[in-house]
């Protein structure tokens, strides 16, 4: 029998068409997908552009609002009188003892000095007027630290800048318009017509307000000062670190190199990111509950607010340090063991060392974070009206978040301008730690 070998012709040229035809579809497909994510790209970087640039334009908006409303506060309106320095009114025996000098009647000198400058005003309520022009606490502050610095003026007749009263100084500094009608704004015709007249005598002018950055709160918006607030930060930020810092990097490096990996140390670790989150104010009933209740600790003190804000700050530095010391290369690890170091030593002279500018910037980190807090301190009672300011850790105090709250819940006009201004303030000592953060990593860390 003979097989039948049946074959199948193919044609050559239809079949190269074909596979022309495929490979020109796939270049297209491909080349439109590329087109496809070429654009998915660039609309991409395009709303990264448009993020940057919101929020540059809102960090913008911010600043220009705050300083807008603030810059004004470190000038001051003063007015300058020519005040005799009755001796009977003063020291009657000339005894020129600092006590009796400092409890003299200045107010009565100063009222006399207004009386004099305006011998027009009669009438008893247009001279209570005139003595609003001007701060009488404020003139009487500066008289009596006139002449307990130099007891040899009583007697004479000195002339002196005192600060003006808020109204007069908003007035001055134009937040509020003298256009508006005179029974809708807070300075009177004639209040304006005396100042005007002060102005043209030259007894009127703004001058650099040294008071805000030297005195502390006051209930007048003239004489309030940001000093007291900013040195019971200082005094409370101490105690955060004395307390954050050793005891973090002492948790961190027992976690990271000592520490054994079991269940307890896992349950430690959990615990440690938990406080992280935690809401600030719940340290703050800790330490209400603890500290004042229990313990008895003094309220509205810089001993307090700084443990508070230790236990806030602690997570975060022992987070840091931990991440500082993983970036230290395992190669000097082994390098110190093998040359004859004990693991104490390795730590502690190698590893330490090269981690410590991570550590140093998470540290400040913390305690820029702290030094903004205000949540955890009005719970411990630093949100009290302090007028003097602190000489120790355990004086009442309150800090710079806690005097803009009180500011900025205050009805003056004047007062606005003062919480911008102490905002601005804040503002400046958060930058300054942050630039000192990156300083120090700069300076100090090793590129490997």
């Amino acid at each position: 029998m003979s097989e039948t070998v049946v074959t199948e012709t193919v044609d050559l040229p239809n079949h190269s068409k074909d596979i022309a035809t495929r490979k020109k579809n796939s270049a297209d497909a491909v080349r439109q997908s590329l087109k496809k994510r070429y654009a998915a790209e660039r609309r991409f970087r395009t709303y990264g552009v448009m993020a940057l640039v919101f929020a540059f334009l809102m960090l913008v908006t911010l600043f220009t609002t705050i300083i807008g409303n603030g810059y004004t506060a470190f000038v001051q309106t003063m007015v300058r009188l020519d005040v005799h320095l009755d001796a009977q009114v003063i020291d009657p025996k000339g005894t020129r003892r600092p006590e009796v000098l400092g409890n003299a009647g200045y107010g009565l000198l100063v009222k006399k000095s207004l009386r004099k400058m305006f011998p027009e005003v009669r009438a008893r309520r247009d001279k209570k007027k005139v003595y609003g022009i001007i701060s009488l606490l404020g003139a009487n502050d500066t008289l009596r630290a006139a002449v307990l610095e130099n007891p040899s003026i009583v007697g004479t007749t000195i002339s002196i800048w005192v600060p003006s009263s808020d109204d007069a100084d908003m007035l001055m500094k134009g937040h509020i318009s003298r256009d508006v009608v005179e029974k809708e704004r807070r300075v009177t015709n004639k209040e304006i017509a005396w100042l005007d007249k002060l102005i043209i005598d030259k007894r009127l002018e703004t001058q650099f307000n040294t008071r805000f950055f030297t005195s502390g709160d006051s209930r007048e918006p003239e004489l309030a000062g940001v000093w007291g607030a900013a040195v019971g930060s200082l005094l409370t930020l101490v105690i955060t670190l004395l307390l954050s810092f050793p005891l973090g990097v002492a948790a961190a490096v027992y976690l990271e190199e000592f520490a054994p990996k079991n269940r307890w140390t896992q349950l430690i670790e959990v615990n440690i990111n938990n406080l992280a989150a935690v809401p600030s104010i719940v340290f703050g009933l800790l330490g209400l509950a603890v500290l004042l209740n229990f313990v008895g600790m003094p309220r509205s003190a810089p001993v307090v607010g700084g443990i508070v804000l230790a236990l806030m700050t602690l997570p975060t530095v022992i987070i840091t340090g931990r991440a500082a010391l993983t970036s230290v290369p395992p190669s000097i690890r082994e390098a110190a063991l093998g040359v004859g170091a004990s693991r104490v030593q390795t730590i502690f002279h190698h590893v330490l060392p090269l981690a410590m500018p991570g550590i140093l910037t998470g540290s400040i980190i913390g305690m820029a974070r702290a030094l903004g807090e205000t949540a955890p301190l009005l719970m411990i009672g630093m949100v009290a009206f302090i007028v003097d300011v602190p000489q120790g850790f355990t004086d009442p105090s309150t800090v710079l978040p806690v005097q803009i709250y009180l500011w900025a819940d205050s009805p003056e006009r004047a007062f606005v301008e003062k919480t911008s201004a102490a905002i601005i303030v804040l503002l400046a000592f958060l930058v300054t730690m942050n630039a000192l953060a990156v300083w120090l990593r700069q300076k100090f860390e090793t590129r490997w």
